[in-house]
């Protein structure tokens, strides 16, 4: 059974970080194995018969797993994944048969120039998928993979370790990459909640954390050639990169969001398609499943891009803001990565002001009135884009803005309250903002009730302090139009008493001649 875990210790990342040091390697520690507690899941590695065929369909691969030999097949078993390759040889490729398995020399010992071919031979090897489910099968072909891996990271490494990422072991080297990464990821449990939940960590860690941190030494590369390799890194590949976020495993997405934003920086041509990949995420996340692990992620991505957006904005990034990032409130688990999607929101204001007004009117209408913590959030959220917002998007938005300020002064639920009167400790909202003496005229009509029954006796005493300290505040910028609105209060509040006892005075006329005709009747049948 899984335990629970706190928010705190799945490692959220902080607002605003965009990219994390990729975690190094090539020291070789040993790489931490699942722990017993944690549900086993059937692996995915195509059988030894599936494989066979495959290998029969495959001329290529098996022409060129011949050279290798077969020194070590009879005593390693080894299966097949499957994965999706890219645009190098145009067909769905499969890892390395068993037979690449074989005792190879060290690179640092080849002469300089047998290197490149071994090192291909290297790669095919690291191309060989096991099984995890069993940790005690294959252990030595799992070893001699893992090490070949750790030394293939240690000798890229160094400055001539650089110089082999050469156009001719690009193909090699992708479909390596691809037969340990590009994998279908198992199906998630139903009763797996991410706030309470521990993760399922992925049993291949040992293998797949070291070919993700192989890859990233390439993509960093400045000797990679990025007009050729954008060829075998190609639009396919990046999209199953994407859909490898959802995996449970944070390492796992931690590497992912890391590779991926090398990968836009650096393939320009990618980018338009890197940005409707992860807009298709949300969509399907945001009216479809509710359920995604990487949405925090994908998001500390794109608060790096946007804030790299040039001004004006282009209309495709208007209407990703419109029609994927505001509907990103809805979900029941916004929670998890609201840090991630108000940065990102925050860097669309900061580079358009009028984008305010449609943030703020989607923003409403996902407001969360039934959800005391998530209201909290956004209230969070709404300060930080009121600080921004300008006279002319005020306007537009505010008798919006002020109403739905006075819903949340008026919450049954103190501590949200209290997170609404908090907006006027905001120096800037309060001397030059949208709360400031300017604005008094179109605010305090519309907050006035609620601020007078929280300053009389709320139960908190912080709430009513704070709704005092407010009141106070607004009779001193303007007494004349502090005592309209408190006549006019008054007033509103006795027509309202008025009604709800001429409705009860009503109630009491019907219940009256309902006995009075069941009087009669009970008279008329004796």
């Amino acid at each position: 059974m899984r335990g629970v875990v706190s928010k705190a210790k799945r490692g959220r990342k902080n607002k605003g970080q965009t990219e994390s040091p990729a975690p190094n390697t090539a020291a070789a520690p040993a790489a931490e194995a699942p722990k017993e507690k944690h549900k086993s899941r059937q692996s995915l590695s195509i059988s030894k018969k599936d494989q066979d065929a495959l290998a029969q369909q495959q001329d290529q691969t098996a022409a060129s797993a011949s050279r290798v030999g077969s020194s070590s097949a009879g005593s390693t078993s080894a299966s097949t994944g499957s994965a999706g390759g890219g645009g190098y040889q145009g067909l769905p490729q499969v890892g390395s048969p068993p037979s690449a398995l074989r005792e190879l020399p060290a690179l640092r010992d080849a002469p300089p120039n047998k290197r490149e071919e071994l090192f291909k031979l290297k790669l095919q090897l690291c191309g060989v998928i096991f099984s995890f489910d069993d940790p005690t099968s294959d252990k030595r072909g799992k070893d001699m993979k893992r090490q070949t891996l750790l030394e293939l990271v240690d000798y890229v490494n160094t400055p001539a370790g650089q110089k082999i990422f050469t156009e001719s072991v690009m193909s090699d080297l992708m479909a390596m990459v691809s037969a340990n990464v590009c994998r279908a990821l198992p199906p998630a449990t139903d009763d797996f909640d991410p706030e309470e939940d521990e993760p399922v960590l992925e049993p291949a860690w040992p293998h797949l954390q070291v070919a993700y941190e192989f890859f990233l030494r390439f993509i960093v590369s400045s000797e990679v050639n990025a007009k050729a390799a954008k060829k075998y890194v190609d639009q396919r590949f990046c999209l199953q990169l994407v859909e490898l976020f959802d995996s449970e495993d944070p390492r796992e997405r931690d590497y992912l969001k890391t590779i991926l934003h090398r990968i836009y920086g650096k393939f320009m041509s990618h980018r338009s398609f890197i940005r409707r990949a992860i807009s298709n995420v949300f969509y399907r996340f945001v009216y479809e499943t509710e359920r995604h692990n990487g949405i925090g992620e994908l998001l500390e991505i794109l608060g790096s891009i946007i804030n790299g957006f040039a001004i004006p904005l282009k209309k495709e990034h208007l209407q990703f803001l419109v029609r994927a990032l505001i509907p990103l409130h809805k979900p029941k688990c916004v929670g998890l990565y609201h840090q991630q999607l108000s940065y990102c929101i925050i860097q669309y204001v900061e580079k358009d002001a009028d984008t305010a007004t449609p943030i703020l009117n989607g923003f409403f209408r996902c407001w969360p009135w039934s959800c005391s913590g998530k209201q909290v959030l956004f209230l969070n959220e709404l300060e930080e884009i009121l600080e921004l917002l300008g006279a002319d998007q005020l306007n537009q938005i505010s008798k919006t803005l002020f109403t739905n300020l006075a819903r949340c002064l008026d919450s049954d639920h103190f501590q949200v309250v209290e997170r609404a009167l908090f907006l006027w400790n905001n120096e800037h909202l309060v001397n030059s903002g949208c709360l400031s003496r300017l604005n008094a005229q179109t605010v305090l009509p519309i907050i006035y009730g609620p601020l007078y029954k929280n300053s009389s006796g709320h139960w908190n005493a912080t709430v009513e302090g704070l709704a005092q300290n407010v009141l106070k505040m607004y009779m001193e910028y303007d007494l004349v139009l502090y005592d309209q609105c408190t006549t006019a209060y008054f007033k509103e509040e006795e027509e309202a008493k008025k009604k709800i006892q001429a409705i009860a005075d009503r109630w009491q006329e019907i219940e009256k001649m309902a006995t009075d005709n069941r009087s009669q009747r009970m008279i008329a049948a004796a």
